[in-house]
């Protein structure tokens, strides 16, 4: 499990009134293809670049979907879940990604989120697995987006010492996400709202 403290785990991603508690089972937060997406995204012009660092890679399982715009929501809240890790990594709060793909309390509670681990001197590393992602679209700029994630081989660093924080794996190592998306002027799909479940059963392996 992604956890950086006893207090922090990276899926809780920060709760409406900026705490984060360790097994709490539902907290409101903020935060393709089936390979592993690279450190250094290409993404088109105007977009921000993000940078994962080398020892952190996020899978996002299911591409197909049954139109180009569930295909665009599915890629920008991928792009939302990097740059939140993204931002950790580099311990930067204000990073330009954060605001690109996220909005309203999403963005605050992304903030929020990266600044406890900058607060903690603690980053992330491993592997985290996203499958199950399912998009309704609600209308042409609104959409509903659930997906499950497995944390089971993600873990927090310290990053004075190196050491990896490792967890056994328990069913709060998969969480379940229900978030919404909304769609900009300039054709984004920025994160809204998000609600996690830790444990979550339909997220089991």
């Amino acid at each position: 499990m992604l956890t950086a403290t006893a207090a922090l785990t990276l899926s809780a991603c920060g709760s409406d009134d900026g705490t984060a508690k360790r097994d709490e089972k539902t907290q409101r937060a903020d935060e393709g293809s089936d390979q592993p997406v690279s450190p250094d995204s290409s993404v088109a012009a105007g977009r921000p670049r993000i940078k994962l660092p080398e020892d952190l890679t996020l899978v996002f399982e299911g591409s197909g979907t049954e139109g180009p715009e569930q295909d665009a929501v599915l890629a920008d809240n991928a792009e939302r879940m990097r740059a939140v890790d993204a931002a950790i990594a580099a311990a930067d709060p204000g990073s330009e990604a954060l605001g690109f793909y996220n909005t309203g309390k999403a963005l605050e509670a992304a903030v929020s989120w990266v600044g406890q681990f900058q607060e903690a001197n603690a980053t992330v590393t491993g592997e985290v697995r996203y499958f199950d992602r399912r998009v309704t679209l609600k209308d042409e700029s609104s959409a509903a987006l659930t997906f499950c994630a497995d944390e089971s081989k993600g873990f927090s660093k310290d990053r004075k010492t190196g050491k990896v924080a490792k967890t056994p794996v328990t069913q709060n190592s998969y969480v379940l996400y229900d978030t919404r998306l909304d769609r900009n002027t300039d054709g984004v799909w920025q994160t809204s709202q998000i609600v996690s479940t830790r444990g979550a059963t339909q997220c089991q392996p």
